[in-house]
């Protein structure tokens, strides 16, 4: 790092100090996180280690596995941070989605044969379920939980093998998420809105929680799932939508992608039609410019009068947690590591959301014209 980055760098693992009691856990989390950011192409505890000059990865590995640290404290403390560098309380989303980790063997902490989007198919892997904040400024990973498939808290003398508490029980993934956002919302953070792609929007106890919650979001969902209609039946929402005339699709982008703009044609229908007053549900689609039979749906609800415009842009914000998935498997390591233990998984993946989070905002501070992020006091 060169002298201004790593000045920045100190003044960012500084304000986590008090997560970490002893000097040398402190010492070696300067390092871990020094070194995810590092040129180091794979980043395990080995690699990190050679990267540092060690001639081990016993140092890298004690602090994963033996030294007393604050791993959910440090978690608030990155979300804090990020939150501080890019919240905003109305344009800000909370994104929810999993990504896939392949394991080989079967000792990993919540390891199976389980289909991982990451693989696109059926593998031996652990799903992490992850919730991201993006805003106008960009986003980051704030908040992560190890998905735990039934073959595992069915069995608590393996779960304690791999130092899985017995006080953790099968959770779903939408459940999981439910956790999350709600941590964010006890936290404060700013947000307007919650969105997540169908593995979420199509568990409707997911989506009445957070409408009674009064969380506004915007979830898709499979084409079959059903709607109660402004005539108060219920339908599936693909025949809601295949009802529409030509000239109820509108032509607009949900935002930048890797490729320019995502334009598509989109759609908006009124849903549910015994609500209060203030607020709003709606049917949205989005229809493929190439392949008109390439639609998806979501389900939606938020203030009334909320706009097609307003929805679009929300829908079009997940995709940024697929762009932190990358970025924190290609920069920081996410994905990594070679740790079986259920306290290690958690430990590696929050220091690599951490390094995440130094890059997002000493990016954001250099947009602005900033040097290096000052420090922060307190």
């Amino acid at each position: 790092m060169v002298a201004g980055w790593s000045a920045s760098f100190e003044a960012f693992v500084g304000r986590f100090a008090a997560r970490f009691p002893r000097v040398e856990s402190r010492r070696q989390m300067r390092s871990y996180v020094r070194g995810l950011l590092s040129e180091t192409e794979r980043k395990n505890g080995w690699t990190l280690a050679e990267a540092l000059g060690d001639a081990g990865p016993e140092r890298m590995q004690r602090l994963l596995n033996f030294y007393a640290w604050d791993t959910d404290g440090l978690r608030d403390d990155v979300r804090a941070a990020v939150v501080e560098a890019l919240g905003d309380e109305r344009q800000g989303v909370l994104i929810v989605d999993e990504t896939g980790f392949l394991k080989k063997g079967s000792k990993s902490a919540g390891v199976a044969r389980q289909y991982s989007g990451t693989a696109g198919r059926i593998e031996n892997s652990q799903i992490g379920v992850f919730l991201a904040y993006a805003s106008g400024r960009g986003r980051a990973l704030i908040d992560r939980e190890l998905y735990l498939p039934k073959e595992w808290t069915s069995d608590r003398e393996r779960c304690r093998r791999v130092g899985i508490p017995d006080e953790v029980k099968l959770a779903t993934r939408p459940v999981l998420a439910q956790r999350m956002i709600a941590r964010a919302v006890q936290a404060g953070v700013p947000f307007g809105w919650v969105t997540g792609d169908e593995a979420y929007g199509v568990d409707t106890k997911l989506r009445m929680w957070l409408e009674s919650e009064d969380i506004a979001h915007v979830l898709a969902v499979a084409k079959n799932s059903m709607v109660v209609t402004m005539q108060l039946t219920k339908v599936r929402v693909d025949r809601v939508i295949a009802e529409l005339a030509e000239d109820s699709w509108t032509r607009m982008s949900c935002g930048d992608g890797a490729h320019g703009q995502r334009v598509y044609d989109w759609a908006v229908v009124d849903i549910r039609p015994l609500r209060l007053t203030e607020r709003g549900h709606w049917l949205l689609a989005r229809r493929s410019l190439t392949d008109p039979t390439e639609i998806a749906y979501y389900v939606c609800f938020g203030p009334a009068g909320t706009t097609v415009d307003e929805l679009v842009r929300v829908a079009g914000s997940r995709w940024a947690i697929e762009e932190s998935f990358q970025t924190a498997k290609n920069e920081t390591g996410l994905d990594h590591y070679q740790v079986r233990g259920y306290q290690a998984w958690y430990r590696h993946v929050t220091l690599s959301m951490t390094a995440a989070a130094f890059l997002v905002i000493t990016r954001d501070a250099a947009k602005k014209g900033a040097r290096h992020p000052a420090p922060t006091t307190g």
